[in-house]
């Protein structure tokens, strides 16, 4: 049983005993009639031929209260793009696939950046934010819903508790993230564990309080790609094309609700995904670049708060970043002993390693270019620059699902 307490600037809802999956489900399927639900789902091609994918769908096909279901499909061929069609054909709800790399979104995608808008890269942040586009093109919608495609460990409930406190209009809240254990018979979550809390809290001890840290540092599991938010967020949140996607959401909920207004909830006892690789020598791949691309979003994040930075601060940082992680090494190294779970004390050092040069990396990344890559545009900015482009895209995804 978890334990019921409350921490940081934001609501957390636990786990708390055996709760009804029936009860919580039905509540949800009354107040999604007032308050429609549609679950976003990024999905690269590949995923569908994992056992996951597969598992997801079987679990999905007993859900009643979402009005859609939107699969945002990554880089895919015509004939990838007709097989995923036939694979979520299985969903009874109503769903529609976004062929991103199709012609007619091609279109689209350049009659934006042809108004001087940023659409980011090819990603899973590009993606999302086509999808957000879709479903805001229905004027239905009063909340969406977002979780990846490769969980292992994935149950509905997972979907029903992510989805009950923007719907419960009782509850009300603009924006719930989840947040789970990872651990099999070691602990998982490296980035989380000795790359986002260290830092986060190093940054603490150097710039004292901060309601901007606070925030960050509230957040059971910061890097947890599971959400939900009220669509009027939808509408006015930014969000990066790369791996700093969730810190960057975070930022722009920050910036856009009122705290107040934003809670997590406990999705799940166990959370089981696919692992990248650490990477340690190639600042461009795996772990190592999802450490720059994270620590990027934080300090501009943080720059845009009013933070001025330098090269001192920087080399202060480092220095208290990795006596940080260490000391928080020991503690996960005690917790898995008492625990039972194997722990590489190598490994795990590696790994806090590699985030240091990481953090180096994304210092002087940030010093020659504090602004770095513009953020995906707002739907709202989008659609003052261009007033047609959301039927556009509803026409679109509606002609390619045809």
């Amino acid at each position: 049983m978890a334990d019921f307490y409350q921490t940081g600037s934001i609501a957390t809802f636990h786990k708390l005993g055996t709760d009804s999956l029936a009860d919580i489900e039905a509540k949800l399927a009354r107040d999604s009639k007032e308050r429609p639900i549609a679950l976003v789902l990024p999905s690269l091609y590949s995923e569908l031929e994992g056992n996951a994918l597969r598992h997801i769908v079987g679990e999905l096909q007993g859900v009643t209260y979402l009005r859609e279901i939107v699969v945002t499909l990554g880089p895919a061929s015509d004939k990838e793009f007709r097989n995923a069609k036939d694979f979520f054909s299985a969903l009874p709800q109503k769903t529609r696939v976004i062929w991103n790399s199709g012609k007619r979104l091609k279109r689209i995608y350049r009659a934006i950046e042809a108004e001087d808008l940023p659409t980011g890269l090819e990603g899973k942040g590009r993606s999302a934010w086509m999808a957000y586009g879709y479903v805001l093109s229905q004027r239905e919608f009063n909340a969406i819903a977002l979780h990846d495609c490769d969980i292992l460990t994935y149950d509905r409930r997972m979907l029903a508790r992510l989805c009950y406190p923007v719907t419960n209009p009782s509850l009300d809240y603009d924006f719930c993230k989840g947040f789970y254990a990872r651990v099999t018979d070691k602990m998982h979550g490296r980035v989380t564990r000795l790359l986002a809390t260290p830092l986060l809290r190093a940054l603490e001890k150097i710039l004292g309080y901060h309601p901007l840290l606070v925030f960050f540092d509230s957040f059971r599991y910061i890097l947890a790609g599971e959400f939900s938010m009220d669509i009027n967020l939808v509408r006015i949140n930014r969000i990066p094309g790369d791996w700093g996607l969730e810190v960057g959401t975070l930022a722009e909920v920050y910036r856009n609700t009122s705290i107040s207004r934003v809670c997590q909830v406990d999705i799940a006892e166990n959370y089981e995904h696919k692992h990248q690789v650490l990477s340690p020598d190639d600042a461009s791949k795996g772990l190592h670049k999802m450490c720059v691309d994270i620590c990027k979003s934080v300090f501009r994040t943080l720059a845009s708060e009013g933070i001025v930075f330098s090269d001192g601060f920087f080399k202060t940082l480092v220095s208290t970043y990795a006596r940080t992680a260490q000391d928080m090494l020991k503690r996960y190294e005690d917790d898995a002993s008492i625990n039972g779970l194997r722990f590489d004390r190598h490994e795990e050092s590696l790994a806090v390693d590699t985030f240091t040069r990481g953090i180096k990396r994304a210092a002087e990344m940030t010093m020659k270019d504090p602004l770095g890559v513009p953020l995906i545009a707002s739907w709202d900015r989008v659609t003052a620059a261009l007033p047609g482009i959301l039927d556009t895209i509803r026409e679109a995804v509606e002609a390619d699902n045809s």
